[in-house]
């Protein structure tokens, strides 16, 4: 047995690295009697983050308490792999940091459910993100095991990843290769798989006494641990790609972005990446631009760039102003660019050998609890696009079904500030933005008025000020202000409720607590935007319980990725419309008054067709898999009309 020493806090810790039988055998009576004490913590090294790839492995498997920690060399196979699954059933609590990672690789790679392994887990990254979900730089612990571990346990804690990708380098790897090259007996790889499940160990009780004095209820950590387990269930199943429309469609991309970036050099811009030959070339046709970088250069991004190009933010025309080609063709150039990269070309790089992806959920991504998808980032595609969305499928023989709250964000509001009118308008099933805009401008407004007013709404809940509505709505900005006093005399609530939730946070250090108990840091120079995350965390929590409501109705196996406030799942064609229902009936109920509402949509098996309409914006389920057929046949028309 090989045995490393590392200080921890002023006290010798022990990793082992069991060679012989003996030595596991010692390994596996060190478990029975510490799975009697508590929890043993647990976590996985493998070659990297792409789980579901042809050359992936996992590599060593370690066990852990306070003070021992046990490697245990997976890729030895044999009575090292018997030893490790030993204590993974035996064992009848663990705790990992980042648990759905590791129960992802257990379960591909060691074939050990995660349906076994998740109800025996705590997951410290969920107690600590709990505690405060800020990142360093946003003023915040963070919440990785090295930055909490030097916070709560131990100063000195090394820098694992950044270390080892010195000892990487040294052996000649990099970052990217280290990880499956270096030797499995290198002893700093050994040292620092031991300290992690030490230092996860330590770290448990910490959190759990801090949760307690932050008076933050265990029913918000076994929620969160809820919806962990689901998505883990969705990211193992993946979604079908379309691979032959993917690589058709990257092609066309790139093509795009050649032929707008032969625009913009008309105006001198060589680079559409450039922000000094944007702005200049800008400035030169007449724009007045004033936005600036931290550094000082004239902004020149895509919330500048839209409106110029008399776009909204779903890249249709305001009708305010002639569009500026060159922004127009910058916006168009970077987009085809960022999307080849960040879509098509990553659909077909992670292709699991079944033909399926696996988008990655991360369920406590945003400070307000929101989630977000990476790998590919498919929740920041414009709602009205179905061309990149097009290349995912529901399974052979089902369709996809979209569910979606409807105006969930201002349902929330009017809920959490009792806005006495909006929910009398949301209970009498009035369209809330044309009840807004009559209040506003009268019965005689207009579509613009009702944009507007839209606008405003949707500016208390994302945090957006006067600036941001004039440039996202086309409106004049003393016309904006102008609607912004009218709203606020409207629904006078919305600002009582601030200013409440503002003195609440300045009593308890910059801290809003949301209608489900989770704690909100606040920055001081932004104590404006509690309305929005408020109203945001809610809103994910909202989403969270009409989760748990699926899987008990038994639809989980169904799910595909939670994207904002809308559900995806793949159903059986023929019992589609039964599925729809019940995905409503999951995601309706009652929130303080206010009915939270819901519509289910029926494509067909792609998950674009769900957005392919008619030139009047008309949804046609009777066509869609008629369209989404030809589409599959023809993915350059496909691109053509979604350009």
């Amino acid at each position: 047995m090989k045995t490393y020493f590392h200080d921890v806090a002023g006290e010798y810790v022990r990793i082992n690295i069991p060679e012989t039988d003996n030595d596991l055998r010692e390994f596996m009576q060190w478990a029975r009697t510490a799975a009697h004490r508590g929890p043993i913590a647990l976590d996985t090294e493998t070659t990297g983050l792409d789980i579901y790839s042809a050359t992936y492995r996992l590599r060593t498997v370690q066990f852990g308490d306070e003070r021992t920690a046990w490697v245990i060399h997976w890729e030895r196979g044999g009575r090292f792999i018997e030893a490790a699954l030993f204590v993974l059933r035996m064992a009848p609590r663990f705790l990992i940091h980042n648990a759905p990672f590791d129960w992802l690789v257990l379960d591909e790679h060691a074939e050990f459910a995660l349906e076994i392994l998740a109800p025996k887990t705590v997951d410290t990254k969920i107690k600590a993100t709990l505690i405060d979900p800020r990142e360093p730089h946003k003023g915040g612990i963070g919440t990785g095991l090295k930055p909490l571990s030097a916070h709560y346990t131990d100063p000195s804690a090394p820098d694992t990843a950044g270390d080892l990708t010195e000892v990487f380098n040294g052996l000649g790897f990099t970052k990217a290769t280290g990880w499956a090259n270096i030797p499995l007996d290198h002893p700093t790889y050994n040292l620092y798989a031991g300290l992690d499940v030490i230092y996860t160990a330590r770290l448990d009780p910490i959190l759990t006494r801090e949760l307690a004095r932050l008076g933050v209820r265990q029913a918000l950590v076994d929620y969160e641990h809820e919806i962990a387990r689901m998505c883990s269930v969705m990211m193992r199943a993946g979604i079908v790609l379309d691979s032959e429309y993917a690589s058709t469609l990257s092609v066309t991309l790139h093509e795009e972005e050649a032929k707008y970036s032969v625009v913009a050099a008309r105006y001198g811009v060589e680079s559409v990446n450039s922000g000094a030959q944007v702005s200049e070339a800008l400035l030169a046709m007449g724009e007045e631009l004033t936005q600036r970088t931290d550094a000082g250069a004239l902004k020149v991004d895509k919330a500048v760039l839209l409106p110029l190009a008399d776009l909204d933010r779903d890249w249709v025309r305001i009708g305010a102003r002639d569009p500026n080609p060159l922004a127009d063709a910058v916006l168009r150039a970077k987009r085809a660019g960022k999307w080849v990269t960040a879509y098509a070309d990553t659909f077909i790089t992670n292709m699991d050998a079944n033909g399926r992806v696996h988008p990655n959920i991360q369920t406590l991504a945003a400070r307000t609890g929101r989630m977000s998808i990476t790998k590919p980032a498919l929740q920041t595609l414009p709602s009205s696009d179905f061309m990149i969305r097009r290349a995912l499928l529901a399974d052979p023989g089902h369709v996809m079904v979209s569910t979606d709250f409807a105006a969930v964000e201002m349902r929330v509001l009017a809920a959490l500030a009792n806005v006495k009118r909006m929910k009398q308008a949301i209970n009498a099933g009035e369209d809330l933005h044309d009840f807004t805009a009559r209040l506003v401008f009268g019965p005689n407004f207009t579509k613009a008025h009702r944009k507007l007013c839209k606008g405003i709404g949707f500016g208390k809940v994302y945090g957006g000020g006067a600036e941001t509505i004039a440039r996202q709505t086309g409106a004049p900005i003393a016309q904006v202000r102008s609607a912004i006093a009218a709203y606020d005399r409207a629904y006078p609530e919305i600002v009582r409720a601030s200013k409440k939730w503002q003195r609440e946070a300045r009593a308890t250090g910059l801290v809003t607590v949301s209608a489900t108990g989770r704690r909100l840091p606040l920055d001081r120079d932004r104590m404006y935007a509690v309305v929005n995350y408020q109203s945001q965390s809610a809103a994910r929590d909202v989403l969270g319980q009409a989760m748990l409501n699926m899987e008990e109705a038994g639809l989980l196996d169904y799910m595909k990725l939670p994207i904002h406030d809308e559900v995806l799942a793949s159903v059986p064609a023929k019992e589609a419309q039964d599925f729809a229902r019940e995905f409503e009936r999951c995601m309706s109920f009652d929130l303080f008054g206010v009915p939270i509402a819901s519509e289910a949509e029926v494509g067909g098996r792609s998950w674009g067709s769900l957005y392919m309409k008619d030139a009047k914006g008309k949804y046609l389920p009777e066509l869609l898999i008629a369209q989404d057929e030809w589409y599959a046949e023809n993915p350059q028309a496909a691109y053509a009309k979604a350009a």
